[in-house]
C-alpha cells in the first residue's frame, strides 16, 4: 500500500519514473483548499521529500483551474471555534514550510484562478508556471485578515516591496503575464500549453544531477527561510483576524458577491 493511498482530495499520479504529479482536486468549489484538502497540502511534501522513488514533484488543479481559495465554510469554522482555528494555524505553517523544506523540486502549474493555499505552494514551488491569463491574487485582505499565508515570505523577495505591497493591501488581481514581467512566477505559457510545459521542465529536472539540484534549492531556499520570523509573525496576526469583527463582514460580502462595509473602530486597526 502507498502512503499516497490515504489521500483523498489530492490525486497522486507517476506521471513517468521519477515524476510525481500533485492534483488539487475540489469538484464543484474550483479546487478550493476546503478542510481536507488543506490538511493535505500541508502533508504531502513531506511524503515526497522522503519517498526514494520521486525526483521531481508536479503541483496543479484539476478542471484546468489551479484553486480558487480558501473554502468559506473552512473560514466560518475557524472563526468561531478555535480549535479549528489552532489546527488550521498550524497547517498553513507546515504547509510552507514543508514545501521549503521539501528536497525535491517542485514545479508549479497554475491555470484560471490561483488563490489562498494553494497559490502558496504555487508560488513557492521552485519552478512557477502560470498561464498568460491565470488570475492571481492574496485575497486576504478582501476577507478582513492580515495577509499571512505564505505572501510576507516570499513575495517581497520576488517582486519587490512596492508591488507586494499594492497587490498585497489592495487585492489587486495579476495576470500570469504580467506575474512573469513582476517576476512573481518563473514563466507564462499560452493556456493550452501549460501542462505540457510544466512536464517538459520536469523531465529536465529528472535528467539533473539529484544531489546539485537538491543541495541547488536548499542553499537558495535559505533566503526564505530568513524570512521565517516574518513569516511567522504575518501569520499569526492573519489568524488573529478570524476572532475580529472583520472577518464575517468580509466573507459575507463574498458570499453575497458585493463590496465589503468594513466598520471597526479606528483604535483597533
Amino acid at each position: 500500500m502507498s502512503v499516497y493511498d490515504a489521500y483523498e482530495h489530492l490525486l497522486i499520479e507517476e506521471v513517468e519514473e521519477g515524476i510525481l504529479k500533485v492534483t488539487m482536486h475540489s469538484p464543484g468549489r474550483l479546487n478550493a483548499a476546503h478542510a481536507g484538502m488543506h490538511t493535505e497540502l500541508a502533508r504531502i511534501w513531506k511524503d515526497i521529500d522522503e519517498d526514494p522513488n520521486v525526483n521531481v514533484a508536479i503541483l496543479t488543479g484539476s478542471g484546468g483551474v489551479f484553486s480558487a481559495g480558501g473554502d468559506l465554510d473552512l473560514v466560518k469554522d475557524m472563526s468561531e471555534n478555535f480549535d479549528v482555528l489552532t489546527r488550521v494555524w498550524k497547517e498553513a505553517r507546515d504547509l510552507v514550510y514543508n514545501v521549503i523544506n521539501c528536497s525535491k523540486p517542485i514545479v508549479s502549474a497554475m491555470e484560471g484562478p490561483a488563490v489562498g493555499a494553494g497559490l502558496a505552494a504555487g508560488l513557492l514551488a521552485d519552478i512557477s508556471i502560470a498561464a498568460k491569463d491565470a488570475r492571481i491574487i492574496d485575497g486576504h485582505t478582501r476577507l478582513g485578515v492580515a495577509a499571512g499565508d505564505h505572501a510576507a515570505i516570499v513575495w517581497p523577495l520576488l517582486c519587490g516591496m512596492a508591488k507586494s505591497k499594492y497587490h498585497l493591501m489592495l487585492c489587486e488581481q495579476v495576470t500570469g503575464e504580467e506575474a512573469e514581467r513582476m517576476g512573481l512566477v518563473s514563466l507564462t505559457v499560452d493556456a493550452g500549453d501549460v501542462q505540457d510545459r510544466a512536464l517538459e521542465v520536469a523531465r529536465k529536472l529528472n535528467r539533473g544531477s539529484k544531489t546539485a539540484l537538491r543541495w541547488t534549492k536548499y542553499a537558495l531556499n535559505n533566503w526564505l527561510r530568513m524570512a521565517g520570523p516574518t513569516f511567522d509573525a504575518s501569520l499569526a496576526l492573519e489568524f488573529m483576524g478570524f476572532n475580529g469583527p472583520d472577518i464575517r463582514e468580509g466573507r459575507a460580502s463574498v458570499l453575497e458577491k458585493r463590496r465589503p462595509q468594513f466598520g471597526a473602530p479606528a483604535e483597533t486597526r
